[in-house]
């Protein structure tokens, strides 16, 4: 109810303000400093991070060979059968000599349970957890299951289609080091870029991320876990009481319980967890969906003690505050090109008022391509030509699909029931895809 009444509040305030307001000035005007304001903090990030770079080049990075702490690495499932042996055997060759792996199979209907028992057979430095038919739902439970049986100093979360390179933890764990840091983020990487414009879109929108996570990192803002290839220190775990059951996106839940509990967040672009991109629209927006439901929950339901935490720093603080306004301006956005035309239909405004909201919808859209093709350059070094289209691709996919998102979590939150569905990402389909082109191809052969 109170994320509710706090949401009921900001769109109600915000819609009365563009409504009323328009009739004595230009509120489009409003919209562009706010996105003039988020301009400003991202370039300032932006520098911020070249600035240490240059620093760590000249001065790099002393790293504490005595720092290994004993790892626990939790890998829940549920009907992984697909894939689930090959994550475990992969992340078992880590160049990591103190570590153990969890599997946990999370109530599936198909063979996972047999698949992850076989390999505690096989390996002796995995355990497995079989949950019950009956046992609470969510990632956040599988993973508080976990910790009861957990070992580890840190704990590593993977998701059930991740992989990584051998020296992983080697170039993850020395960012745990330091007494203030709870978690550290590894890079994410869509393995399957190349199988469609969707594939591709994703692993963009990722390098998106890649250069906002280093960004933040850089003012040590509130870089945020993703979930897949995070690395949290138990003593951080223990004091934020654990993964929140209640929540649908643990990872952004835990970030923000952690920068409200004073700890540091560091994100690790040598770190890179590989993982299976979606290839089907409809699971897309399932996913996005969730994340998205998730990020906006987050916030209503820890903006009170996030604004009233006494160990939170300035500077996060600040930080989540541009954050939150990436959700203000769709918002913004939406209402102020809504209003503008019920207004033209109604003849209570001349048909140029509208001109104003295509430029500043325009500007927005200018902004998505500029992120994407700067980080698209430096992350993934395409040539400018390759840079420009896929830009231009990820920023009519980002804004086709961020954008309508947003208003139907809106409305959900609002009118309808507040449900604990996970919104599973399904893994394996490309090798599924794969088997059903080839079957197509003899079919087509003998015919």
């Amino acid at each position: 109810m109170k994320e509710r009444i706090i949401l009921f509040i900001i769109i109600f305030g915000l819609g009365i303000f563009i409504y009323m307001f328009q009739s004595y000035f230009n509120t489009i005007w409003g919209l562009a400093f706010l996105c003039a304001l988020m301009a400003i903090y991202l370039t300032f990030s932006s520098l911020a991070y070249q600035y240490k770079k240059r620093k760590l080049q000249k001065y790099p990075q002393v790293i504490n060979e005595d720092y290994r702490p004993f790892v626990t690495v939790m890998i829940p499932a549920h009907n992984e059968a697909s894939v689930i042996k090959s994550t475990v055997e992969n992340i078992l060759a880590m160049d990591y000599d103190k570590f153990e792996v969890i599997v946990i199979d999370d109530r599936s209907s198909d063979d996972t349970a047999n698949v992850i028992k076989e390999l505690e057979k096989k390996y002796k430095n995995v355990k497995t957890l079989i949950r019950d038919k009956n046992a609470f739902p969510g990632k956040s439970a599988v993973l508080n299951d976990a910790m009861k049986f957990a070992e580890g100093e840190a704990i590593l979360v993977f998701d059930a289609d991740a992989t990584v390179d051998k020296d992983f933890l080697k170039k993850l764990v020395p960012q745990l080091e330091p007494k203030d840091v709870g978690a550290v983020q590894a890079r994410k990487v869509i393995r399957n870029k190349d199988f469609n414009w969707l594939t591709r879109c994703q692993s963009n929108e990722y390098s998106i991320d890649v250069h906002c996570q280093l960004s933040r990192d850089s003012v040590k803002g509130a870089v945020e876990l993703r979930g897949n290839g995070e690395l949290i220190k138990r003593t951080a775990l223990e004091d934020i009481g654990g993964w929140n059951n209640y929540t649908i996106t643990d990872d952004l839940d835990m970030s923000t319980r952690l920068h409200i509990k004073g700890w540091d967040i560091r994100f690790c672009l040598d770190a890179v967890v590989y993982e299976e991109g979606i290839i089907y629209l409809f699971p897309l927006f399932k996913q996005r969906r969730r994340w998205l439901e998730g990020t906006i929950r987050r916030y209503l339901e820890l903006v009170g003690p996030a604004f009233r935490s006494k160990d939170i720093s300035l500077r996060t603080r600040v930080d989540m505050i541009a954050y939150i306004s990436e959700f203000i301006m769709p918002l913004w956005c939406i209402m102020e090109i809504f209003i503008r035309c019920f207004k033209v239909l109604a003849k209570d405004a001349p048909p140029h008022m509208l001109y104003s909201s295509i430029i500043i919808s325009c500007a927005i859209g200018l902004g998505f391509f500029s992120a994407a093709r700067y980080a698209l350059r430096r992350y993934d070094n395409y040539s400018r030509i390759n840079a420009l289209k896929e830009a231009f691709m990820t920023s009519i996919y980002l804004l086709t699909l961020w954008f309508p998102l947003e208003l139907f979590i809106c409305f959900k939150i609002l009118f309808l029931k507040k449900d604990m569905k996970w919104g599973k990402t399904a893994h394996g389909l490309i090798k599924e895809e794969e088997e059903n082109i080839k079957r197509e191809n003899e079919k087509a052969k003998n015919n």
